[in-house]
């Protein structure tokens, strides 16, 4: 069986394309610009990278386009776009729906209902698999709603203060997020120690940021609630923010809840508070460089990691494995090292060296660390493609 998983942006369609035999990945590319005077496309099979420049309208001939190259005589991977069973999306937020669906109207009316919610994620998927639905009806789609995971988070930890029959009503509640990479990681960390009942606290730092806490597998707390914007902060979106504080930006602004909502997505977090960057190697080189504002973000970045660290220790009775993945957990030296720091009495003792040197799966924390601090790159590609797979498997 072969799944092709799509991550889409509103003009852009990357691709990885997974034989579930033994899940080998047998090519990955993409297609940037879509709609525009001229796209840019790639495919990288067997190690061999080829380009190309077209003219791409819409999503659906990018898939077409991304088919034609995976069945090319001279070169490709696949005999006939036949062979592809489904694609598979990393999707976002489903609300009423939850875990790996397959992709109808109901669905997409579902996602619709969260687009206010998930604003830069929900619309191009939603635009997409529409498109891809009525142009190309023959490949079945399945969604992958990043809540899946989170799905085992008891009550007590999944439910906000506010009345009630919000979340009865109004769906609003913790739903947590970067459910395939959290879900990778435990696995991968349960493969890695050769124990099923691990504690692991997952820290997924990137561009979006979030800790969760997974006992046995199973995801129990995370950080991120009922948006992708809560939570830690983000390259430019908020994390947690006091509600209460809307009102008082839009009197002495003058601006609009609409416009406010959009300055906590679009222009907070690292680049808010740095006023430098959204990336954090900026930040870093300007605090470096003495940027009292640059460093003030660093810190309330690792505060806030350190303080669900914290929270989420207690919540599990201790831990036996803290993984860092994404672009800054796996780079990010400097930020693991103030993460760890004076943790030893918590049986938490980074290896300075390790830690220094490291960019790929490796142990990173000291001999006697009662708790290893492991880096785990992070495969939320086939972790989309095996839930496809059972999807598809289920609805026969």
């Amino acid at each position: 069986m072969k799944i092709l998983v799509a991550n889409l942006g509103s003009t852009s369609f990357k691709y990885r394309l997974f034989d579930m035999n033994d899940e080998r990945q047998l090519a990955r590319g993409g297609t940037e610009r879509i709609g525009g005077a001229e796209s840019k496309c790639f495919v990288e099979i067997g190690g061999k990278r080829r380009e190309l420049v077209a003219q791409v309208p819409d999503h659906a001939v990018a898939v077409r386009l991304c088919l034609e190259q995976l069945t090319d005589p001279a070169d490709g991977c696949l005999k006939s776009g036949d062979e592809v069973a489904a694609i598979g999306f990393k999707a976002v937020h489903g609300g009423r729906y939850s875990g790996a669906q397959r992709v109808t109207s109901d669905v997409l009316a579902a996602m619709e209902e969260m687009s206010r919610v998930a604003p830069a994620h929900n619309p191009p998927y939603i635009k997409a698999m529409r498109l891809l639905n009525e142009k190309l009806p023959e490949i079945p789609l399945v969604a992958a709603f990043e809540t899946g995971f989170h799905q085992t988070i008891p009550d007590r930890n999944k439910f906000y203060a506010v009345p009630y029959e919000w979340a009865e009503k109004f769906s609003i509640r913790r739903w947590g997020f970067h459910g395939a990479s959290h879900r990778y990681i435990g696995g991968r960390c349960a493969e890695l120690l050769g124990r099923k009942d691990l504690r692991v606290i997952s820290c997924h730092l990137g561009g979006s940021n979030s800790l969760c806490a997974i006992k046995n597998g199973r995801s129990v707390a995370t950080s991120l609630g009922m948006s992708p914007q809560t939570g830690l902060l983000h390259n430019n979106r908020v994390g947690d923010f006091d509600p209460f504080a809307l009102p008082v930006v839009m009197q002495r602004t003058g601006k609009s809840l609409e416009q406010v909502l959009d300055d906590l997505a679009e222009r907070s977090g690292l680049l808010g508070l740095s006023g430098v960057s959204e990336d954090i190697r900026d930040v870093e080189t300007s605090a470096n460089e003495g940027n009292a504002r640059a460093r003030l973000a660093l810190d309330v970045f690792v505060g806030g990691i350190r303080s669900y660290l914290g929270a989420y220790l207690v919540e599990l009775g201790g831990c036996d494995v803290i993984a860092f993945a994404g672009g800054i957990g796996e780079n990010g030296a400097m930020i693991r090292k103030e993460v760890c720091a004076g943790l030893e009495e918590l049986g938490i003792k980074l290896d300075e060296t390790k830690n220094a040197g490291a960019r790929t799966e490796q142990r990173i924390s000291a001999d006697d660390s009662r708790t290893q601090v492991w880096i785990v790159p992070t495969n939320e590609e086939i972790v989309v493609a095996r839930l496809a797979k059972e999807t598809l498997a289920g609805a026969k």
